[in-house]
């Protein structure tokens, strides 16, 4: 093998693991990035269901009081 060749593939072998390594890095970000998307969604959904369940008594309570205005209002008509 001459020297011109040999420097040749020694070239292509680092610019390989040069490459290796950022697609590693690009694996290793898109990973966390879709993690860190699962948790947004989790706390998204998560706090909406929570604020249902805190608010769900006073729904319920306001329901109440339109039937009891609806049956008001109703038995004036008659």
């Amino acid at each position: 093998m001459s020297p011109e060749e040999k420097e040749l593939l020694e070239r292509s072998v680092a610019l390989a693991e040069d490459n290796n390594k950022i697609l590693h890095a690009m694996r290793r970000s898109m990973f966390w990035a879709r993690v860190m998307s699962t948790v947004y969604w989790v706390l998204i959904i998560g706090s909406a269901v929570g604020a249902y369940y805190l608010i769900q008594p006073y729904i319920d309570q306001l329901m109440g009081i339109y039937g009891g205005a609806n049956d008001v209002i109703n038995s004036f008509k008659r």
